[in-house]
């Protein structure tokens, strides 16, 4: 035997997205948080099967329990609504706001983020205090002035709960970018002549990228919510079937038909434990290192 054939052969390292998936699937509750988010997600795909009419339509007499009626069985509201289909239908639209705002507030919150923690100083101090003036009022009661300047459109309540929600990954990215701007690989970068926009965006933040994926699912839920809260409040847009919008209309019958106040309020609690599950998951597939002992 050569020596040759006695030395052992190291196994070929598997792909990142195994690996990726290999810790991912050791926490029981992230596998619990990705099958609630698939639900939702195929809700959400299969609405147009479950009622191809409109959702705000008239499909019974007003008030039917649940599970009396096949063609209603999670029963109608007090204006004779699907309240199945509402349901079905609510899940495009809180999933359309949470992907949506959170890619504005994400946007917004690394770009700013970015600036400060790379180029510090001036720079820094102006965007933090930016920020700072954000934080000093609470975000519902911002998202309430923006709505109540731009409108109650579905697009206008997106864009402004994007707007009101930035802050905190603002100061994630530039606590990221303050620890990486001094690392070797950017001092490499600079010194071959690499353009500061180059090393922010290709070097410096496919590496901060991690903990903003994280929170990225806590923005999602949180959108969810405040869109919510928004409906239940009667500033929501009445011309989408939103699971806000049915727990608002749904306060005047709550004592007679409870029902249409907590079969979208558990759809609600429902997707905000995914994102939430989701994002601890993630948190430990990405950053492996930081696990709780």
């Amino acid at each position: 035997m050569t020596l040759a054939d006695s030395q052992q052969i190291a196994p070929p390292e598997p792909p990142r997205y195994i690996v990726f998936w290999r810790r991912y699937r050791r926490n029981r509750a992230a596998l619990l948080g990705l099958f609630l988010f698939v639900l939702v997600v195929l809700m959400a795909l299969s609405a147009g099967l479950v009622d191809p009419e409109d959702p705000l339509r008239r499909a019974g007499p007003p008030l039917t329990p649940p599970f009396t009626s096949w063609e209603t069985p999670l029963g109608t509201d007090q204006l004779g609504r699907d309240v199945l289909s509402g349901v079905f239908y609510g899940a495009r639209i809180s999933l359309m706001i949470g992907v949506v705002a959170t890619l504005v507030a994400i946007s917004i919150g690394v770009v700013i983020g970015a600036l400060a923690g790379y180029f510090g100083g001036w720079v820094d101090d102006v965007l933090m205090r930016i920020t700072e003036a954000f934080q000093t009022i609470p975000n519902f009661v911002l998202l309430l002035a923006l709505v109540a300047i731009m409108g109650s459109k579905i697009e206008w309540i997106t864009l402004a709960i994007g707007i009101v929600s930035w802050t905190a990954p603002a100061r994630m990215v530039r606590a990221e970018f303050m620890s990486l701007r001094h690392r070797e690989f950017v001092d490499a970068a600079r010194n071959l002549g690499v353009s500061n926009t180059a090393i922010i965006f290709r070097e410096i933040l496919p590496n901060a990228m991690p903990p903003i994926v994280v929170y990225a699912s806590v923005i999602m839920a949180l959108s969810i919510l405040m869109e919510s809260a928004l409906a239940f409040l009667s500033l929501g847009d009445p011309n989408y079937a939103s699971w806000g919008n049915m727990i608002g209309q749904g306060r005047a019958v709550l004592r007679s038909a409870p029902y249409c106040s907590v079969i979208p309020g558990i759809a609600i609690i429902l997707t905000v434990l995914s994102f939430s599950l989701l994002g601890e998951g993630l948190n430990d597939a990405l950053n492996p290192r930081q696990k709780k002992t």
